[in-house]
Formats: C-alpha cells, structure tokens, sequence
C-alpha cells in the first residue's frame, strides 16, 4: 500500500459513523491508541461531536455523491489521511470518497454490488463459483404465481436490508406466500422508518443450501485476502428465520474445509473488485464445499469484532485503522487461545422490564463480559422484523469448546422480563 506523505502532523482518519452503530466507541478507542486525529462523520452530528478531537461532518449517507463532495470541501482545509466506515450503510460512501481522495480503495461497482443481493449473485455465478438458484421477484407480484415458478425449499431475502432481517425460509407454496407478504411488509416498514437504503420493490428468492454456516474475518491488502479469523457458529440456522447466536474462534473445522472457506471467499472479493480494507464473509459448508451467502466489505458487526485480539492484545479496529493510514498489518495474527461471543436473541416482542442474572452469569468460568445493548423500558421485536440483539457475552478459553460451554452457561443464567 502507499505510505502517507504527513509532515509535521499525525494521520488524519475520517471515521464513518451511524449514529445507531455499535462500533463508535470501539474505533474511537483505537485511534485514540494509535494517537490519530479523527473526524466522526454521521447522519446525527449532535449526538457523536463531542467525541471527536478536531471536528465532526453531518452526512447524508442515502445520498453517497453529494456527502463525498462534502467530504472534499471539508478536506480542503483539513486534509485526509484515510476513509474508515464502520457499518453496511456506510461501505458505498466510504469507497466513493477514498476514490476522489486518491486513497487506496475498492472499486465503486464492489461497493454497490455488495450491498445489493441480487447483484452479488451475478457477479459470483458470472465467475463461476458455487452459486444456488435465484430469482428475483417484485413485492407487488401475485407471491402465489410466483410460488408455482420456483422449487423448495427456498429462502426469500430484502435485497439490502442486514443482520438476516427479513430472511424467511419456505419449503412449500404456502409456506411461500406466508414469507413473501411478510418479507414485503418488512420493505414498507424498513422504508417508512427512514433506515432502507437500497430497493424496497424487490425481494430475493433463491435455493436453500443445506449445511453448517461459518463466518470468515479477514483484510485485503493490494488484492490479496488475508484470513484474521473463522468462526463457527455451531447453532443450527435451517430456518425458517436465520438467527446467528454464536459465533467461536479458532474453527473446528478441518484443514481443508478451512481453506476451501479462505479460497471462497478470496475469489468472491476478487470477481466483486474488493481490493482494499476489512472483509466479512458467511458461508454455508455442504459436503465440506464452501458456498458464498453474502460478502461485504467492512468489518463484523454488532459488538462481535470483541473477541478478536491482534499481536500483543490489538483490537480489530486499530487493525483496519492501520490498514488505512498505510501501515503493514501482514504480520498481526490472531491470539492463540479461542475466543467466542453469544448475540442474546429476543424472545418474543414486547417491552423489556428487567434483566436479571447479570453478576451470576459473569461468574461462569471464561466469560469476559456481558453486554446488554437494549435499555430497560425499550420495545424489543424479535426476527425477522427486528433488527436489535438484546446483547452480547463474551468468552475467552483454552479451546473452542471450552468457549461455547462458558457461553452457553452463562445465558442459561440470564432471565429477560418483557411484558407484552
């Protein structure tokens, strides 16, 4: 990568934040340790200003073009080092503005590719690799034509939306219907509420892969993948929703399974254009062949990016921020002991009263720290409508199974009060 020509000042980073991210406080503590000057650049300055040390952008994240040439009249006077975006919404925006900026960047298509479902799947059958059926299909169709049309089991996907909301599995034509009316509804709600950022005409349908899901972490540097870190995720995720829970590093899997999910997926960044910067990746594994379900060009999401430790304890985010001021991050691996962390799903919708069983659950042997993210007196609506976990546990151990267990035990000490 291109080393930064500074005199005389510390790098400069542009930090893209959502104002409902959960990474502002994690990215800011790591340029905070790299000692780099930082400027938050959000959808709500009001909230996040005071954070940043030099100043803060109010952006329109819908409208990439015109928050990139607010981004160059800003870098006119303060001149920038390096684009960082923390969250989905922020990837189009963030390849856009380091392109005008002539940082290292990915290509815009990449960037609009990935954050449109039916996109990627042409670009990755158009290259060749292991790719289901799929068809896309308009919210206002008759969803029962359209069921006589296609064979099951199926999974119907929003084509932008995140975090597996509105992602319904359906194994028959009224199972079919049933999703489709659902899934559009989610569309109109994810469009009124002002947070839809890509097509709410349009809904994915496409074969279901049987299998085991895994997740690869990993950085791109000058067009080559470099692997941070596989995890399993050992609960199954058949449908008909797709829940993640756990997610557990170093992978159990075998060696070669292993490196057909690494070989997966560096072929998926290579036929999108993904050529600089963090990239997360799900998978499904059948018959220990590894098929591509989503890539993406930033970094993993909620507060997952926790239980990954670089070196000599380096956060994931001062990684990617040294990825972008230019250093050589080739050399960093992941910490040898495993590492785990448990998203709390929502149980059912309703309004959260009380969490009980905190100091009991951080008790458990390996568990780090639980986090619940949802404050008490909040609607809590569980998938595929939500979009929200009620929190995080993390675990720490010898093994993977060591992690699992403590994460397992320590949520079996959580008890969620929510009134309906």
């Amino acid at each position: 990568m291109m080393k930064l020509n500074l005199v005389d000042r510390k790098p400069r980073v542009l930090l893209l934040l959502p104002t409902r991210t959960y990474r502002a406080s994690d990215f800011l503590s790591a340029a905070r340790q790299l000692e780099v000057e930082v400027v938050i650049a959000s959808d709500h300055p009001q909230t996040l200003s005071e954070l940043s040390p030099l100043k803060s952008l109010s952006l329109d994240f819908r409208c990439p073009e015109q928050a990139t040439q607010d981004i160059l009249s800003f870098a006119e006077e303060y001149p920038i080092d390096a684009v960082v975006g923390a969250d989905d919404d922020t990837t189009i925006l963030a390849t856009m503005a380091a392109k005008e900026l002539s940082l290292p960047h990915n290509t815009i298509e990449s960037a609009y590719a990935t954050r449109d479902k039916h996109q990627l799947r042409r670009i990755l059958e158009g290259a060749g690799l292991r790719s289901p059926w799929f068809k896309l299909a308009s919210v206002n169709e008759n969803p029962e034509r359209v069921a006589n049309r296609i064979d099951f089991p199926c999974v119907l996907k929003p084509l932008s939306l995140s975090a597996s909301r509105g992602v319904i599995r359906a194994n028959d034509s009224a199972e079919f219907v049933d999703a489709f009316n659902r899934v559009a509804a989610i569309l109109r709600s994810s469009s009124d509420e002002d947070e839809h950022h890509g097509d709410a005409e349009h809904l994915l349908v496409e074969g279901f892969i049987p299998g085991v899901e895994v997740a690869l972490e990993g950085i791109v540097v000058r067009g080559e993948l470099k692997v941070l870190a596989i995890f399993d995720k050992p609960d199954p995720l058949d449908g008909p929703f797709f829940e993640e829970t756990l997610y557990i590093t170093p992978s159990r899997h075998s060696t070669h399974v292993q490196q057909e999910i690494a070989a997966c997926t560096a072929d998926a960044a290579n036929a999108l254009g993904l050529r600089e910067g963090p990239v997360h990746a799900e998978l499904r594994i059948t018959d220990d062949c590894a098929w591509m379900l989503e890539i993406a060009p930033r970094s993993i999401g909620g507060l997952c990016a926790r239980t990954l430790r670089f070196g000599t304890g380096m956060s994931l985010e001062e990684l990617i921020i040294r990825h972008a001021i230019g250093q050589d991050v080739n050399l960093f691996e992941r910490e040898v002991r495993a590492a785990g962390v448990m998203m709390i799903s929502i149980p059912h919708a309703g309004t959260l009263r009380e969490v009980r069983g905190n100091s009991q659950a951080e008790t458990v042997e390996g568990i780090e720290e639980v986090t619940i993210t949802i404050p008490i007196g909040q609607k809590v609506v569980p998938l595929p409508e939500g979009k929200r976990y009620l929190g995080f546990i993390f675990a720490r151990g010898e093994t993977p199974n060591d992690v699992e267990s403590a994460l397992r035990n320590a949520h079996r000490r959580l008890e969620f009060i929510i009134e309906q």
